[in-house]
């Protein structure tokens, strides 16, 4: 393949070399964008791991005034990180992992073979972020976690009606992760009392969440 260089040495703000590692990274990281998992939108179409990465970045932002004690900043790189791996195997369903199917060994691989073409500097920031979500010890890690869960059981309450059991699942579905805080225990209760609702007819896929009035 030919090596493109379209600046003078005058012009360049960083070594040519390392500018194009970070290229090389970002046109491979588009595979996210092809990368389909087994939610979908409202509209029935299916959802990429892109699309929720990007709304779980936006979560963060939205609730960024409620987020008491964490570094947003991390926060959100972690989000971005989390599921890049995905881009090399793609996504495994939820009610498809067991506790021995070596995800995790194989998405950890997957990142590195990703970020091969970074700078050294750039591919280690990355991994460290990978491995702390990983790891989920950290306050960020662990919120980045619960928001993880909670942003696909939103999506989930938007897709075309599924069956009882599909909902059933959304309600045991992470629920060690989003118990870390009162901002995603409280996050929860309501999107469970939403997907109950669905189940029972209540509501209709995609129905808004409404605060109750004080007439209520």
């Amino acid at each position: 393949m030919t090596d493109i260089h379209t600046a003078s040495p005058t012009d360049l703000a960083m070594p040519a070399e390392r500018l194009a590692g970070l290229l090389d990274f970002m046109q491979a990281a588009e595979r996210l964008k092809d990368t389909l998992r087994s939610g979908a939108t409202r509209r029935g179409r299916p959802e990429s791991t892109a699309e929720h990465s990007w709304r779980l970045a936006l979560m963060v932002l939205v609730f960024e005034r409620e987020l008491a004690g964490i570094d947003v900043l991390k926060l959100l790189k972690l989000c971005i990180v989390h599921d890049l791996g995905e881009a090399i195997s793609g996504d495994v369903p939820a009610p498809l992992q067991t506790a021995d199917d070596n995800r995790v060994a194989r998405e950890r691989q997957d990142f590195e073979t990703l970020c091969a073409p970074l700078p050294p500097d750039v591919a280690r920031h990355l991994m460290d972020l990978w491995g702390e979500y990983s790891a989920a010890e950290t306050p960020e890690a662990r919120m980045a976690k619960g928001l993880d869960k909670l942003e696909t059981m939103l999506q989930h309450q938007l897709m075309p009606l599924q069956n009882t059991s599909f909902y059933s699942f959304n309600l045991t579905y992470g629920t060690r992760q989003t118990d870390f805080q009162p901002l995603t225990r409280q996050i929860r209760k309501d999107v469970d009392a939403g997907t109950r609702a669905i189940m029972e007819g209540a509501v209709e896929p995609g129905f808004r969440y409404r605060a109750a009035s004080k007439d209520d």
